[in-house]
C-alpha cells in the first residue's frame, strides 16, 4: 500500500548549495518545517535563523542521518550535485532508511539514471531545465515558460496582434494555432480565467497552453 504523504509534511534538505538553499528558502516561505543538513558549519550557521532546524552532519554516513532524526521524515531533498559519489551515497542512505519520497539533484543524464536505479523517486536536472527555459524565453515574446511531459507547456506572454481587440470565442485560437488561452491579465489587475466572451486588450498578458512547437509558432506571430 502506497503511503500517503501530507501536503505540509516536514522536509529534510541535504546540501546548502544554490539548489538546496533555494529549495529550503522556498519551503520556509511556505511555512513548512525544514531540517537543513550540510557538512559546512558556516553554511549551517548562516541558515540557523532562516529555517526550522539546521544541523552540521555528513549525510554520507547513515548513522549520522539516524542521529539527526532522518527517519522521522517522509520527504527528503538531496541538493548535493558537485560530487556524484556523495550524491549517490546520500540517496542510497535515504533509501535504506525507508524515506518514502526522495528528490535528488542530478548534473547529467547518467547521474540521474544512477539515482533512479538506486531508488530516488524524483530526479531534478536544474541546470538543464533552466537552460531550456531560457532558450524559449529569448526566442520570442514569452515572459515565462513551464514545460511538462510530452512537450506540453504553459507560457506567459504578450498577445499577438491576431487576438487583440476581439473576444476569444471569435479568435478561434485552438483550431487556428493549436493552443489554448487559459488566462488573461489586464494592466494592474490579476489573472482571470479566459472565457469565450473575454476580450484581449493591447496591453494585456495571457497564459497559453499547448505543445512546445505550437507555442513557439504562436509566440512568433506578428505583434
Amino acid at each position: 500500500m502506497v503511503e500517503r504523504i501530507s501536503h505540509d509534511a516536514p522536509v529534510l534538505v541535504i546540501g546548502l548549495g544554490r539548489f538546496g538553499a533555494a529549495t529550503a528558502g522556498q519551503l520556509e516561505r511556505q511555512d513548512r518545517d525544514v531540517l537543513v543538513v550540510d557538512t559546512s558549519i558556516s553554511l549551517v550557521q548562516k541558515w540557523a535563523d532562516r529555517v526550522t532546524h539546521a544541523v552540521q552532519a555528513d549525510a554520507r554516513d547513515i548513522d549520522a542521518l539516524r542521529q539527526i532524526g532522518a527517519t522521522d521524515f517522509s520527504i527528503a531533498v538531496v541538493g548535493v550535485g558537485s560530487s556524484i559519489e556523495a550524491s549517490v551515497l546520500i540517496t542510497a542512505n535515504l533509501v535504506d532508511l525507508g524515506i518514502p519520497q526522495i528528490w535528488a539533484k542530478a548534473i547529467s543524464t547518467s547521474h540521474g539514471k544512477i539515482l533512479t536505479r538506486i531508488g530516488a523517486t524524483h530526479v531534478i536536472y536544474p541546470e538543464a531545465e533552466a537552460g531550456e527555459r531560457v532558450a524559449h524565453l529569448v526566442s520570442g515574446r514569452m515572459l515565462d515558460y513551464i514545460e511538462f511531459d510530452d512537450e506540453f507547456a504553459i507560457v506567459k506572454m504578450y498577445p499577438p496582434k491576431s487576438v487583440r481587440g476581439q473576444t476569444l470565442g471569435s479568435c478561434k485560437v485552438l483550431p487556428k494555432f493549436g493552443v489554448t488561452i487559459v488566462g488573461v491579465k489586464g494592466p494592474g489587475g490579476a489573472f482571470m480565467e479566459a472565457r469565450p466572451e473575454t476580450v484581449v486588450g493591447d496591453h494585456d498578458l495571457i497564459i497559453v497552453s499547448g505543445t512546445e512547437s505550437d507555442l513557439e509558432r504562436f509566440s512568433a506571430l506578428e505583434s
